[in-house]
């Protein structure tokens, strides 16, 4: 799965809109737009760690980063 298949699971795994994660996170509206409809194929570090240093998104950063999950530490997938 590519990392903005990956962004969009997670916000849908939550129940969030686009412009809800935004405000809960500090990513501009229009970043996460271009990552979500693949205008941007890089998604900047600092992007990253807004959504992996969040605790409600946190559970997902070793899925998010290496596509594995560790259900004994809590690192789960969305899907």
């Amino acid at each position: 799965m590519e990392l903005f298949e990956k962004l969009r699971e997670i916000r849908r795994a939550e129940g969030l809109t686009q412009v809800q994660l935004c405000e809960s996170t500090g990513i501009n509206l229009s970043t996460w737009k271009s990552y979500e409809l693949q205008r941007r194929k890089e998604v900047s570090s600092l992007e990253l760690l807004k959504i992996t240093m969040h605790p409600q998104f946190k559970k997902y950063t070793l899925w998010l980063m290496c596509d594995e999950t560790a259900l004994e530490c809590g690192q789960v997938s969305p899907v």
